[in-house]
């Protein structure tokens, strides 16, 4: 029996719808990883630093911060960077901000020991470094 072009279209589609299915399912046996972040260290103060150094391995990490308490209100500025352990040399700007603020900044660098330099001026300020890590679902 020969094929038209209308039943071949049609045994295509649903081959298709077929593939697309089958293709679409999960596995119930299968175990998915959930990424959790979590705090490696944690600084907080007024003015300038230099926190202790730190390592960052193979995966991401992500910075949070926060500035307060601004006096006089509107000098304050808050500038973080992210500083190799080995040679001093500056790898990344974390965060240039002007004023009371929060944010988080993601880094990803080469696996690395670092530390961060704090400049700040007229503001309170809080920053927790994290690492991101898999964890398996039950």
């Amino acid at each position: 029996m020969a094929w038209t072009n209308g039943r071949t279209a049609l045994f295509a589609a649903a081959l298709l719808a077929l593939a697309n299915v089958s293709c679409g399912r999960e596995s119930t046996t299968e175990h998915k990883a959930r990424i959790e972040w979590r705090a490696m260290n944690s600084w907080s103060g007024h003015g300038n630093t230099q926190t202790d150094s730190f390592d960052i391995g193979y995966a991401p990490i992500r910075i949070r911060w926060e500035t307060k308490n601004e006096s006089p209100p509107g000098m304050g500025t808050f500038h973080l960077t992210v500083n190799s352990a080995v040679s001093g040399r500056e790898l990344t700007v974390a965060v240039d901000r002007t004023g009371v603020g929060h944010g988080i900044s993601y880094i990803n660098l080469d696996p690395h020991w670092a530390y961060l330099v704090v400049e700040s001026k007229n503001l309170d300020w809080t920053v927790t470094v994290e690492e991101r890590r898999a964890v398996d679902n039950p």
